[in-house]
């Protein structure tokens, strides 16, 4: 009998260079039925709801939202996979999918009430800070993550991972971890393993100026081991905080402006170089307003000296550790302080005159 020699037929080149895109975006599909429908029963979607999508790629995760939602709106980079999910649900009029095919990071959102996502791993960060920032306030977020990063998010004070990300996440939202996720879950399957948490914004943010925040969480997180005593008794960051004190203390005859407000980033890389404070210049991204004063500014410590109103360093090193001893924070260490805490100590030198940016 003759041997067969037909090749195998070739997979399309249109399915092939999706899959490569896939990889290349990070982009890793769920293939479990059963963990779709546990995504969708923890989002608890009401019939009046629109749901925001990020990233919904082949579209197994919409089907499902659609059959509960008013309306999903989904943001989708890919502009293929845009297309199928275009032909496979339609779009406008008797839809209910808006396909808004566009960077995540670079596009406003639209209202929403719900957010659901498997998110492409290396935008987590700057994704989920904007999500946070986001404005009017959504009710809940169910989100899947490296297991990793879900669990830095998920950190309390004393957990090992506790870090910037867990204690910035806390100061706005609420998060719950809600499954495990293994890989052969997907396709094609990460390297690592994944989690789904649940954020849910608290109502009011506190009235916080967020690059003040940021500074004094950089410098406490810095060594989150250490005692703060042990931190702000360290020379380089009394000169810069002696520094920041009499440049606040002549803008504008006396009264410190604040940069605008900018919030905190939440990036994942939370342990700071050893010479840290060496780095952190005045603390913030920010910079000053210009003074109103000819003169007057981050470079006016000579004028400052001439009329009184300047702080010396020793003497600033004295005051920096009475904040501390007068909050009862002396011998306590940023890695088993929660958000009061810190909104504590950052009130206690403000009203010293002491800034962070």
């Amino acid at each position: 009998m003759p041997k067969d020699t037909t090749k195998p037929a070739k997979a399309p080149a249109r399915m092939i260079t999706m899959e490569h895109n896939t990889k290349s975006r990070g982009q890793h599909f769920l293939c479990n039925p059963l963990i779709i429908q546990a995504i969708i029963d923890k989002a608890d979607i009401k019939s009046t709801d629109i749901v925001l999508e990020i990233g919904p790629g082949n579209g197994a995760l919409t089907a499902k939202l659609i059959e509960k939602a008013k309306k999903v709106i989904a943001i989708e980079l890919d502009t293929r996979w845009a297309a199928e999910l275009h032909k496979r649900f339609g779009q406008g009029g008797a839809s209910k999918l808006t396909v808004i095919n566009q960077d995540v990071l670079k596009v406003d959102f639209p209202y929403f009430d719900i957010c659901v996502a498997n998110l492409p791993y290396q935008i987590s960060a700057p994704f989920t800070n904007k999500l946070l920032m986001h404005r009017p306030l959504f009710r809940s977020a169910v989100l899947m993550y490296q297991r990793e990063f879900a669990l830095r998010l998920c950190a309390k004070p004393g957990d090992e991972l506790y870090c910037r990300l867990s204690l910035n996440t806390a100061l706005l939202a609420e998060v719950q971890h809600l499954i495990k996720v293994g890989k052969n879950n997907f396709k094609p399957p990460p390297k690592v393993e994944s989690s789904v948490v649940r954020i849910t914004p608290r109502g009011t943010p506190p009235p916080i100026n967020y690059v003040e925040w940021d500074g004094l969480i950089r410098l406490a997180f810095g060594r989150k081991n250490k005692t703060l005593g042990a931190i702000f008794r360290q020379k380089d960051v009394i000169d810069i905080l002696c520094r920041n004190y009499n440049t606040h203390k002549t803008v504008v005859g006396g009264a410190a402006i604040l940069p605008a407000f900018n919030p905190a980033a939440m990036d994942e890389d939370d342990d700071m170089a050893a010479d840290a404070p060496k780095k952190l210049g005045n603390f913030g991204p920010g910079g000053f307003a210009k003074p109103a004063k000819k003169g007057a500014g981050a470079g006016a410590d000579d004028a400052m000296t001439e009329d009184g109103g300047s702080m010396a360093t020793d003497e600033a090193k004295q005051a920096i550790l009475q904040v501390l001893g007068a909050a009862g924070m002396d011998q306590m260490r940023s890695a088993k302080m929660d958000v009061d805490h810190f909104l504590a100590l950052l009130n206690a030198f403000n009203m010293r005159g002491f800034h962070f940016s």
